[in-house]
C-alpha cells in the first residue's frame, strides 16, 4: 500500500546496507517495506519484525525459521528470500519484491473469476506448494492475502512464516493453532495437526472463493466459521453458480474434503488433477462468467464494488490464535467445546417446576434463613471481589485493545471504533493496494492497548498515487535517469540506436511515452541515440596515412594498434580494420587499424629423394601449398622449386617434380 506516514524507519539505512524507501504493508508480526540493497543496487522487500516482539525469543525463532524455510525453496512461484539479519532492536528479512497485487485485491475488485482465470492462479500456487511439499515443508497459512500476482502476471506464494516440517504436526511452543479462520482444515481446528493435505484444504477453499466470489463458510464470529468447517461438508460451487462444470465441483470437493484421507496426498498430485481437469473442459466452460462477476462489473460504474465483495467484519481474513481442546477430553467435552465454538446459542427452555428452576431461585418460600456466619463469609467474598476489580481496573480495566479495522470503509471503521467508546480522528494518504476510502492503518495499531474513551487515528486511502512520465527527449542519459528518480520512477532498460536528429548519448524516446501515467517505482525504458550513422570505408591495403585521412574525412576517429601482424599486404599498409568495411558506426566512433609486417617468410624444407606423400606432408606442415609435376611414372622427388634452404612467404606455392 506504500504508505510512509509517521514511520521512523522510512529513509533510514538498515544494517548499513538496506535503504528503506516506503512502507508497503503492516501485519500482526512485522511491517513490510520497499527497500534498496545499496550493495547490489536492486529493489527488494524488507520484512521487519515489530520491535515489541523482537525481545520474544519464540517470535524471533519463528521469524528466522521463515527465512531458512523459504530460502530452501528455489522455485519460480515462491517469493525468494535473500538475507536475514538484525540491526539493534530490528530483526529483518530481505526478500524478493513483487510489484503487483494480491489475490485478495483481485477478488475484491472482480468478485468472482472465470474458471480459466481461477485455474491460471491455482496451478502456479499448487506448483509452489508442491515444491515445498517435496522439500518436506508445509505452508500452513495458504490464503488469498499470501498469493501475489505481479504486474507481469507471474503468481507467487509468500509468507512462509507458519511453515513447519511435514513430520512436525503440532505447535512446538504453544497449545494453540496459528492460521486464518476461513482456510483452516478440520484437523487443524480439532487436533492442531498440519500436513501437506492441510494446505490442499485451503487451496480448495480459495478455488471455491475464486469461482463463486464468496467464502464457503461464513458467520458473524470466527468461532461460528470454525464450527461450520468442523460440521459441514464443503458446498459445491455449482450451488452458487448454476451451470458450472461438474468437474470443477469435483476438484473443490476433493481438495477440501473434511477428512484428510479423502484429499490427494500433496500439491503435486492435486496439480496433476487440476491440469487433467482443464484439458477436459470446453472453451465455453472455461470462459463462463459467474453471476457475481457480472454484478461486480455493473456495480463498478456506480462505486458499489466494495459492497458486492461481501467483505465485512468476521470474514476471516485475519490470522487468529485459536485455543485447541485438550487431547484426552471425552466426547461430551468435545461436544461442549464445539457448541461454544459456534458462538452464542439460544438458552435452553427450563420446564416449569423442574429441579433447575428450583435451584435457580433465590430466597423462595420455605427456604431457611442462612446462618450469620454464612452472611459474613458472603460479605467478605463480595469485598474481595470489589477490591480485586478495583485493582484490575487500575492496571488493565481502563484499557481495551484497538479493534482491527484495516481495509474497512471509513464509515464502517468509524462505527466499530465509536461502538467501542473510542474517539476517531481521520488522516489520509496514498496507497497502491488499498482502494480509495478504505483504512490503510490505525494509530495505535490493531491489538495495541488504548484507554477507554481514548482516541484512534485512522489513515484512510486516497487511492493509488500516480506520476506522469517526464519529457526526456534530447536529454543526456545521466540527466534523464536523475529526472526519472526525482519523479518517483525507475530507469529501465537502455536501448541504443542511430538517430540523425538527436545528439549522441541523449534520449531519443521513452516507453511509456512522456505524459503517460504510471505508479511510483514503475520502470521506464530509454532509447538513447548513437548519433548520426556513417558507413565505414574499406581501407585494408592502403598506406597508413592514406587510410587515416579517408576515415577522418568521414567523421571517424582513428587508432593504430600497437602490434603489427603478418599478412599478404605490403609492409606498413593496413592489414585489417575494426569495424570492418560497410559496418555502420556513428560520427565520432573510433576505427582501429592494424598494420602489416608483410608476409611471413619461411625456410623451404629439403624434400628431394622423398616419396610424394612424405614430401607433401613436410611442405604443408611448414605452411606451403604443394603442386606436383610428374615426368615419368615414378613416385620420388628429384627436383623442387623454390630450392631447399631458400625462404618463401608462408602460404606460397612449392612445386615438386616426380620420377
Amino acid at each position: 500500500m506504500d504508505t510512509t506516514l509517521k514511520d521512523p524507519l522510512v529513509g533510514q539505512v538498515l544494517d548499513g546496507r538496506y535503504r528503506i524507501d516506503a512502507r508497503v504493508a503492516v501485519g500482526g508480526m512485522a511491517t513490510v517495506y520497499r527497500a534498496l540493497d545499496t550493495r547490489l543496487d536492486r529493489v527488494l522487500a524488507l520484512k521487519v519484525m515489530h520491535t515489541s516482539l523482537s525481545t520474544d525469543e519464540t517470535f524471533v525463532t519463528r521469524f528466522i525459521r521463515e527465512a531458512k524455510s523459504a530460502a530452501r525453496l528455489a522455485h519460480q512461484n515462491v517469493v525468494g528470500v535473500f538475507d536475514q539479519g538484525t540491526d539493534g532492536t530490528y530483526v529483518y528479512l530481505a526478500m524478493e519484491y513483487v510489484s503487483g497485487c494480491t489475490l485478495r485485491d483481485v477478488l475484491r475488485d472482480r468478485g468472482a473469476l472465470q474458471p480459466r482465470a481461477a485455474l491460471d492462479i491455482l496451478e502456479p500456487v499448487l506448483a509452489a506448494l508442491g515444491a515445498a511439499h517435496r522439500a518436506g515443508l508445509v505452508h500452513r497459512d495458504v490464503k488469498p492475502e499470501n498469493v501475489l500476482i505481479g504486474d507481469d502476471g507471474r503468481v507467487k506464494v509468500a509468507d512462509f512464516g507458519l511453515v513447519r516440517a511435514v513430520d512436525s504436526q503440532t505447535s512446538a511452543t504453544t497449545d494453540s493453532i496459528l492460521g486464518t479462520v476461513s482456510y483452516l482444515a478440520p484437523e487443524q481446528i480439532e487436533e492442531g495437526m498440519a500436513d501437506t493435505r492441510t494446505d490442499l484444504y485451503a487451496c480448495g477453499v480459495m478455488l471455491y472463493e475464486m469461482l463463486t466470489g464468496a467464502k464457503p463458510h461464513s458467520g458473524g464470529t470466527p468461532a461460528q466459521v470454525l464450527y461450520q468447517h468442523l460440521n459441514r461438508d464443503m458446498p459445491l460451487p455449482s450451488g452458487a453458480v448454476p451451470g458450472m462444470a461438474a468437474a470443477l465441483d469435483g476438484l473443490v470437493a476433493r481438495a477440501a474434503a473434511r477428512s484428510p484421507e479423502d484429499r490427494p496426498d500433496d500439491a503435486v498430485a492435486l496439480l496433476s488433477e487440476a491440469r487433467a481437469l482443464r484439458a477436459g473442459l470446453t472453451e465455453a466452460q472455461l470462459d463462463a462468467v459467474p453471476p457475481l462477476a457480472k454484478e461486480r462489473g455493473a456495480q463498478a460504474a456506480t462505486g458499489g464494488v466494495r459492497e458486492a465483495a461481501g467483505a465485512d467484519a468476521g470474514d476471516g481474513a485475519e490470522t487468529y490464535v485459536i485455543p485447541r481442546p485438550a487431547p484426552d477430553a471425552d466426547a461430551a467435552a468435545r461436544d461442549r467445546t464445539t457448541r461454544l465454538a459456534a458462538g452464542p446459542l439460544v438458552p435452553p427452555v427450563v420446564p416449569e417446576g423442574s429441579d433447575s428452576e428450583v435451584m435457580g431461585s433465590v430466597g423462595g418460600p420455605g427456604r431457611r434463613r442462612r446462618p450469620r456466619l454464612g452472611v459474613l463469609v458472603a460479605a467478605g467474598a463480595v469485598l474481595a471481589v470489589l477490591l480485586g476489580t478495583g485493582i484490575w481496573y487500575i492496571n488493565s480495566g481502563q484499557f481495551i485493545k484497538t479493534p482491527p479495522v484495516l481495509d474497512k470503509t471509513q464509515s464502517k471503521a468509524t462505527k466499530v471504533l465509536e461502538d467501542a467508546g473510542l474517539d476517531v480522528r481521520v488522516e489520509r494518504d496514498y496507497s497502491e493496494r488499498i482502494e480509495r476510502g478504505h483504512v490503510i492503518g490505525t494509530d495505535p495499531e490493531p491489538g495495541e492497548r488504548v484507554r477507554r474513551s481514548g482516541g484512534v487515528t485512522l489513515t484512510v486511502s486516497r487511492g493509488p498515487k500516480v506520476v506522469k512520465v517526464p519529457d526526456l527527449q534530447g536529454m543526456p542519459l545521466s540527466d534523464a535517469r536523475r529526472k526519472l528518480k526525482d519523479a518517483g520512477l525507475e530507469p529501465g532498460v537502455v536501448e541504443r540506436r542511430f538517430d540523425e536528429e538527436t545528439a549522441r548519448g541523449s534520449v531519443v524516446s521513452t516507453e511509456p511515452s512522456a505524459g503517460d501515467k504510471r505508479r511510483p517505482g514503475a520502470a521506464v525504458a530509454l532509447t538513447v541515440s548513437k548519433g548520426e550513422p556513417v558507413d565505414v570505408p574499406d581501407v585494408v591495403g592502403d598506406e597508413e596515412a592514406e587510410a587515416a585521412d579517408e576515415l577522418r574525412s568521414e567523421g571517424l576517429k582513428v587508432r593504430i594498434a600497437a602490434k603489427r601482424v603478418f599478412s599478404e599486404e605490403d609492409k606498413g599498409s593496413v592489414a585489417r580494420q575494426s569495424p570492418a568495411e560497410a559496418a555502420r558506426a556513428a560520427k565520432g566512433d573510433t576505427v582501429t587499424l592494424t598494420l602489416s609486417k608483410g608476409p611471413e617468410m619461411v625456410e623451404v624444407p629439403d624434400v628431394e629423394d622423398s616419396g610424394e606423400d612424405e614430401a607433401r606432408k613436410q611442405l604443408e606442415q611448414a605452411g606451403f601449398s604443394v603442386t606436383v609435376r610428374r615426368v615419368f611414372f615414378g613416385d620420388t622427388v628429384f627436383n623442387q622449386s623454390p630450392d631447399s634452404g631458400e625462404e618463401a612467404p608462408k602460404g606460397s606455392e612449392v612445386t615438386i617434380w616426380l620420377r
